[in-house]
């Protein structure tokens, strides 16, 4: 079956399960999202230290990004490990996103830097001055998550230092910046995570105001979610925001309304549950994966079929 399609089916499994009872679904009809046992297989003496991030490819594999060394660790979707790499340009991993070309899009919070890598590794393009935080225009104050547009446009959010978001062409020429710290439209309290529809507006999860703001392409308010809880981690799939609340420790899924669908998992450290889940993605399969910096691991979820 074509990713396409297959993406398509896994949409529309979460749908059917909606009953709009209050905005949440019947936790009975929501999927049952099951960790896979096993997964992923990690090379001998590897250890993963605190992971902050998960994406994967056109292809399936998954990119992790962790503290520890060989801070890029890539695997099948089966959990083989593949290969590693980062130590040479990576001090504190934060965010990881894959482009519509492959390239791997990385956020280094202890360097100040957001930087692009090709599949294997190779730095690409760096943004921002080595271990020099600030508010200009070529620098961040420990930026957290980058969103690549299809034509080659980022967005980053600059949200530990600094409240905002920035807009840059393919090149990384600045284009535009908005956003100061507040708790009204087009504010932040820590901009932590962000990630763009088909139709090209900007997601934006607002971590400590708890909420996930929407603009458009150029950085104009249209809406606030708050069923998002704290949005640590943000992944469109279709038309359904998956959201890693870190403070509670579970998964929630908004509908394109904003309104809950459902959530998994509660804290802990058992096989299902959470101990700060970060980032997270969805695979072509509608397979998730969630990155969990105080349990130290990467954990994939695959909703049971009826």
């Amino acid at each position: 079956m074509p990713r396409t399609a297959l993406l398509a089916f896994a949409i529309a499994f979460l749908t059917s399960a909606a009953t709009g009872r209050g905005g949440e679904c019947d936790a009975e009809k929501f999927p049952d999202y099951r960790p896979v046992a096993g997964w992923p297989q990690l090379p001998p003496k590897v250890v993963l230290g605190p992971v902050s991030a998960v994406a994967t490819d056109a292809k399936d594999r998954v990119y992790v990004a962790h503290r520890g060394p060989k801070p890029v660790m890539v695997f099948e979707r089966d959990g083989t490990f593949v290969r590693a790499w980062g130590d040479d340009h990576i001090k504190t991993p934060h965010g990881l996103r894959i482009d519509p070309d492959g390239n791997v899009w990385l956020t280094d919070i202890g360097n100040h830097l957001v930087m692009k890598f090709d599949p294997e590794g190779k730095l690409l393009l760096s943004l921002g001055q080595k271990g020099k935080a600030g508010d200009k225009a070529d620098q961040f104050d420990r930026p957290t998550d980058v969103a690549v547009t299809p034509t080659g446009e980022f967005y980053v959010t600059d949200g530990y230092g600094n409240a905002r978001v920035l807009k840059f062409d393919r090149t990384g020429k600045l284009l535009k910046q908005w956003g100061t710290k507040g708790t009204g439209e087009g504010e932040f309290n820590l901009p932590h995570a962000i990630c763009l529809d088909a139709k090209g507006r900007v997601y934006v999860g607002d971590r400590e105001n708890n909420r996930v703001q929407v603009f458009d392409a150029e950085g104009k308010f249209i809406e606030q979610w708050k069923a998002s809880g704290a949005p640590y981690g943000l992944f469109l799939a279709g038309d359904r925001l998956f959201v890693a609340d870190g403070r509670a420790g579970v998964v929630r899924v908004l509908g394109p309304d904003g309104k809950s669908l459902g959530r998994w998992g509660e804290k802990g450290t058992a096989a299902g549950q959470f101990q700060m889940p970060h980032m997270l993605c969805v695979d072509s399969r509608g397979d998730v994966y969630v990155a969990e910096v105080t349990n130290k691991r990467v954990q994939k979820f695959t909703a049971a079929k009826e």
